[in-house]
C-alpha cells in the first residue's frame, strides 16, 4: 500500500506562507509519503491555488516526492499550452511528475473558456493525443478536428520516457473503459463513496481482462477527503465545514463519502477502500494539514496493509 498526501492550495489572500509550506513539505517527505497531489478547479467558490503553480513549488521544497495534479480538466486546456508546462515542471523536478486528467464532465463552463460543450469527449481524446505527440515526437504534424499541427517542435521533452504517467479520473463505464484504453492509471475521486469506488474498480479490471492488459501496469488509486480527532464529532463538523467553503455550499453526497471520526474511524473506512483495490490512497486533509498530516503517519497509515 502507498500512501499520498494533498498539496496545500487553500488559502485567501495574503494567507499564503512560504515558509510554513516548505516546513510541511519537509516533514511530509519524512513521514514517508510517497507523492503528493494538486486538484484543479479554476473558477471556484473557495480561494484555491493554481495546481502548476503549487506543483512546481512543492517541487523545489522536495527531493524524492513524487508530484501531481488529479485531475487537469484537460477539456478546458489548450493541450499545446498544458504538454508545454508539464514538461517543464518534469524537467524541474527531475522526472517526478504524474499527470491526472479528466474530461470534467458536460457541466463545466465551457463559455468562459471560449469553447463550446459540443464534443468535448472528443476534445478531450484528441487534446490527450496532442499533448502525448508533442512529448515523444521530434516533429509533430497533426490534423485534428480541433487542433492543427505542421512540423511542430516542442523541446525540451520530459525526462520521463515516452511521458508522465497518466492518470485518468473517471466515473461512468464508458470513461472508466476509455481509461483504460488510453491512460497509464485510474484515480477514483474524492467524491466518489467507498461502494461506488469499488463498483468502478470492478469495471476497470474487467476492461484490463477484457483488453489482455496485465492489471500490474495500470495501477488504481483514490482521493479520500479525511480528518482525524480524538472526537469524531468534531472530525465530522470541521470536514463538512472545510468542503462546504470549498465546494461553496453543502453537498451531502460529498460529505458521505469524506472520512472522518478517531483514528480507529479512519482506520476501519481506509481499509475498506484499500480492500476495494486502492493501491494508491491520496489522504487530502482541509485544515492544520501539518498536524492531519502527523495523525495519519502515525495513527492510521501503519495500521492499513
Amino acid at each position: 500500500m502507498r500512501f499520498a498526501i494533498a498539496i496545500p492550495q487553500f488559502y485567501a489572500d495574503g494567507q499564503f506562507e512560504p515558509d510554513a509550506f516548505r516546513a510541511y513539505f519537509a516533514r511530509v517527505e519524512e513521514l514517508g509519503f510517497e507523492s503528493a497531489w494538486a486538484q484543479e478547479n479554476t473558477l471556484s467558490a473557495g480561494p484555491q491555488l493554481s495546481p502548476v503553480e503549487v506543483m512546481t513549488y512543492a517541487a523545489a521544497c522536495t527531493q524524492r516526492m513524487r508530484l501531481g495534479c488529479v485531475v487537469f480538466v484537460s477539456t478546458l486546456h489548450s493541450p499545446v499550452h498544458l504538454a508545454r508546462s508539464l514538461a517543464t515542471l518534469d524537467q524541474l523536478s527531475r522526472g517526478r511528475l504524474d499527470v491526472g486528467i479528466g474530461t470534467g464532465g458536460k457541466n463545466r463552463p465551457f463559455a468562459a473558456f471560449g469553447i463550446s460543450p459540443d464534443r468535448y469527449v472528443a476534445r478531450f481524446t484528441e487534446g490527450l493525443a496532442v499533448m502525448q505527440a508533442l512529448w515523444t515526437q521530434p516533429r509533430v504534424t497533426f490534423d485534428g478536428e480541433f487542433w492543427q499541427l505542421k512540423d511542430a517542435a516542442m523541446e525540451p521533452k520530459p525526462v520521463q520516457k515516452p511521458h508522465p504517467p497518466v492518470w485518468f479520473g473517471a466515473g461512468t463505464e464508458v470513461a472508466l473503459r476509455r481509461a483504460v484504453r488510453l491512460g497509464d492509471g485510474f484515480f477514483g475521486a474524492g467524491s466518489a463513496p467507498t461502494a461506488r469506488f469499488t463498483e468502478q474498480v470492478q469495471i476497470v479490471r474487467r476492461a484490463l481482462a477484457e483488453s489482455g492488459r496485465d492489471p500490474a501496469s495500470f495501477p488504481i488509486a483514490k482521493r479520500i477527503y479525511i480528518a482525524v480527532d480524538d472526537d469524531a464529532a468534531t472530525a465530522r463538523d470541521r470536514i463538512n465545514a472545510s468542503l462546504e467553503r470549498m465546494y461553496g455550499r453543502r453537498v451531502p453526497d460529498i460529505e458521505a463519502a469524506a472520512v472522518a471520526g478517531t483514528a480507529d474511524d479512519c482506520v476501519r473506512e481506509v481499509g475498506q477502500v484499500a480492500a476495494a483495490g486502492a493501491e494508491l490512497i491520496l489522504f487530502t486533509t482541509l485544515f492544520d494539514q501539518a498536524e492531519q498530516a502527523e495523525r495519519l503517519a502515525a495513527q492510521v497509515m501503519p495500521r492499513i496493509s
